[in-house]
């Protein structure tokens, strides 16, 4: 097959001979360090590279080269980010699965894990104790079991969701990670109100893959690497790309993943909303010295900023399967998401709200970074970054080409740097400690003056004051 970027089929837009020969071309070209100076300045232009020039850059061992390129990442994450960190958690509905995933507890043919699905009554105990850690945006996880997880579940618990009010709590932007669907269930999630949709392609190397998944619906490389062509079908115009690092030799996954970014611009016009880096982690009967392809930490690093030269717009997610040591390293490179206080268990965080102790058998992974929510704001406010809570974007309506748009022209900023003071601000009065409300409203006051526009500023001191007055759930 031919490679098409604007094609429908799956071997085409990932084309495998196009990857192999790229891959063979930064090989031959990783010395040519007056190519690799051109790739980057292309790449200060913030309009982003191809999948080939970037595979040139994960060949090039220059370490000046490299330390430029981290260089160049952490000033386009600002510009287009700011100081910025959008928190959110995951919210684990049911671990039944009828996939053969062999690197994926859930795996049908495991005996050991504890099989569980929530209730309704049961979410909305998750729902109050993610609000009561402060959260206000979830990812909402589930297996692959048309018996156990029919889409009519998912849209009941995402109504349950969003219908919960406690105290001054509320989710208001449920993310939807579940398996690859129809064009028509698509539709129902995005009138159900989903923010993103999320679908983690865990490799883009078919023969890798049918071999990663040699039973079940998620077998099927092309159905799945389609999904997101479907979900954009279905009106979803924000959507989130991943692989899972350690399945396969990262350099194809890289040149997969973007790919599978420029295939989305070229047929609908809008990129991946998000790209998430998760590497392989150990979990109940997954052992992950059976997975040959581990990834280091100096490759994770010199990847995520690779993908932000590459896809400069795009959000960036590192979840907690990554130590705080690692999150540290790799935020200033490109990220701009990051869960906090995360269980992988069904019924993970009402447990810990009782003083339980959690189902670790029901998880989907260990996590490795298991400070409390506190705790990481506390942390990323010491390293002046915004914690930011802001759903304003997915309830005005700016998605898709109107989120991209903004975005690519650097005014996205204007929202966003108010609406996260004012998110943090109803953090800080509803959920923080007194130490990290005292950091956070020192931050506050510093980053009001950077504000831009007089009129705005006084808007948001004005709401500010509100805020603390018992107000909430101001955006622009």
């Amino acid at each position: 097959m031919n490679y098409d970027p604007k094609s429908s089929k799956a071997e085409e837009f990932i084309n495998h001979e196009e990857i192999l020969e790229s891959l063979e071309y930064a090989k031959q070209n990783k010395y040519n360090k007056e190519l690799i100076e051109v790739i980057l300045d292309k790449a200060n232009m913030a309009k982003g590279l191809t999948h080939r020039e970037a595979a040139l850059l994960l060949e090039c061992e220059d370490e000046k080269l490299i330390q430029k390129m981290f260089k160049l990442a952490e000033d386009l994450k600002k510009r287009f980010y700011g100081n910025r960190i959008v928190m959110f958690a995951p919210l684990y509905l049911s671990n039944y699965c009828i996939n053969g995933c062999v690197y994926c507890p859930y795996h049908l043919k495991n005996k050991d894990i504890a099989r569980k699905k929530l209730t309704q009554e049961e979410i909305k105990k998750e729902v109050i104790a993610l609000q009561d850690l402060g959260h206000k945006r979830l990812a909402l996880e589930a297996g692959e079991d048309p018996i156990n997880n029919p889409i009519e579940y998912i849209l009941e618990s995402i109504k349950t969701i969003y219908s919960i009010k406690h105290k001054n709590g509320a989710i208001r932007r449920v993310n939807v990670n579940i398996a690859a669907t129809t064009v028509d269930n698509y539709q129902k999630l995005k009138e159900a109100g989903i923010g993103t949709y999320i679908l983690f392609q865990e490799t883009y190397n078919k023969v890798a893959y049918e071999k990663l998944h040699p039973t079940g619906p998620k077998h099927d490389y092309a159905y799945h690497t389609e999904a997101m062509d479907r979900a954009m079908e279905g009106g979803i115009d924000d959507v989130g790309l991943g692989v899972l690092y350690g399945l396969s030799t990262y350099k194809y996954e890289l040149v997969g993943i973007l790919m599978h970014a420029e295939h989305l611009e070229a047929k609908y016009g809008v990129g991946p909303h998000t790209i998430s880096v998760p590497r392989l982690r150990p979990a109940n009967d997954i052992d992950v010295s059976d997975f040959p392809e581990a990834l280091s930490d100096d490759i994770f690093q010199k990847i995520v900023a690779i993908i932000r030269l590459a896809v400069p717009y795009t959000g960036m997610i590192v979840s907690t399967r990554e130590s705080q040591k690692t999150r540290e390293k790799v935020l200033h490179l490109g990220i701009s998401q990051i869960s906090g206080a995360s269980s992988t268990s069904v019924g993970g965080y009402d447990d810990r709200a009782k003083g339980l102790k959690e189902e670790i058998t029901s998880a989907q992974f260990d996590v490795d970074d298991d400070r409390t929510l506190d705790e990481i704001v506390n942390w990323l406010l010491e390293m002046d970054y915004i914690p930011s809570f802001c759903t304003a974007c997915y309830r005005e309506g700016r998605t898709g080409d109107r989120f991209m748009s903004l975005c690519k022209n650097g005014q996205i900023a204007n929202c966003c740097q108010p609406n996260a003071l004012m998110t943090l601000k109803e953090y800080l009065e509803d959920y923080a400690s007194n130490n990290t409300k005292e950091i956070g409203e020192n931050l506050i006051l510093n980053e009001i003056k950077k504000i831009p526009k007089d009129k705005v500023r006084e808007i948001v001191e004005d709401r500010l004051v509100k805020i603390a007055d018992g107000e909430r759930d101001f955006r622009f």
